[in-house]
């Protein structure tokens, strides 16, 4: 046999016996099948993401009352429950009644006029026509914890004190309130219970829903095309603002990278009369822009026992990797890819 043929069979683990020179052809080609069986049984299908960038970060927000305005960041870390910058967090802070019920800008429309900085370690809270709240955003653990309830789901929070609690009191003049504070030893809400038709799994404190909500500009520059009078950004309160897109386009988003952040989207946003209360006054008008969205964002027909009749603006989104982002970043929508990989 040939030198060729016995280095074949050598790296097969098999010897080289003697005989004619036919027989070195034909070992040659055993190997050579033989090489080909083990090159294919070693292949196996991959997974690869592609990213394609579909727009830019313009807007960051955080909301860290529950309906109370949000404050506007240039940058953010983002948590599995949502976006913070220093001792500021994504409705973090809920104002309820003295029974542990919920109390948002649905039922209180003012609470959208309370504004809120952030000073060292604590938070400053101001409303026209009251003296301004200065709230400690670490709280002693002797302050009463209450039972809450959320969108009819029960969630803890700490009292933040008397005086905050009669500060939006004396602020709303409709009845007794208090303020409370989730601490992230607590049990957020879980997405099986919110959706619990959806293969879900990750915690909210205070938000409606998810960690993240994404909505584009041009899709309230659309909006704003078919309402007679101008709605902002701050009607729909979102957490990340994305520019450079078309109208409606972040519906067909599904993983997306930004920053150094992963987040999967959970489902559309389903809107209520809380974008019709006018962010700058407080005077809810119950009808616009609700009434238009109706008109053209309506979901599909299969999907009417998620939405029911409630119109689609902006898109809920959970945190699979934390990070941070900020605002100028690219957006990427993270594109499985399926190949495979023929190499020994």
């Amino acid at each position: 046999m040939g030198a060729a043929g016995s280095s074949a069979l050598a790296r097969l683990g098999l010897p080289a016996p003697p005989g004619p020179r036919w027989l070195g052809v034909a070992a040659l080609g055993l190997a050579a099948v033989a090489l080909g069986a083990v090159t294919w049984r070693r292949a196996r299908p991959g997974r690869r993401r592609r990213l394609q960038q579909v727009g830019t970060v313009s807007e960051l927000w955080i909301y860290p009352v529950k309906s109370c305005k949000g404050v506007s960041v240039d940058a953010a870390e983002c948590t599995a429950l949502g976006l913070r910058r220093g001792h500021l967090r994504d409705r973090f802070w809920l104002v309820i009644k003295e029974d542990g019920h919920m109390v948002t800008g649905r039922q209180e429309p003012r609470l959208v006029l309370v504004s809120i900085t952030s000073e060292d370690d604590r938070l400053i809270l101001r409303a026209p026509g009251v003296d301004q709240l200065v709230l400690p955003t670490k709280l002693h653990s002797s302050n009463k914890l209450h039972d809450c309830r959320v969108f009819g789901l029960d969630i803890q929070g700490r009292d933040c004190g008397d005086e905050a609690a009669q500060w939006f009191t004396n602020f709303l003049k409709t009845d007794a309130f208090r303020l409370v504070q989730f601490e992230k030893n607590m049990k957020g809400r879980a997405a099986n219970e919110i959706f619990p038709s959806l293969d879900q799994n990750y915690q909210v404190a205070y938000p409606d829903c998810s960690p993240v909500m994404i909505l584009s500009e041009a899709s309230l520059a659309d909006l704003n095309t078919r309402v007679e009078k101008k709605v902002k950004i701050n009607n729909f309160r979102p957490n990340i603002v994305v520019t450079g897109c078309n109208a409606f386009e972040e519906d067909t988003w599904d993983e997306l990278l930004i920053g150094n952040v992963e987040m999967k989207k959970i489902l559309a946003c389903p809107r209520c009369i809380m974008t019709t209360v006018d962010p700058d006054t407080g005077v809810v008008d119950r009808k616009e822009p609700l009434e238009t969205l109706k008109s053209y964002r309506l979901c599909d027909p299969s999907e009417k026992s998620i939405y029911k009749s409630s119109p689609l603006f902006g898109i809920y989104y959970s945190v699979e990797k934390i990070g941070s982002l900020r605002v100028g970043d690219p957006v990427y929508q993270m594109i499985l890819t399926i190949y495979s990989d023929f190499s020994i």
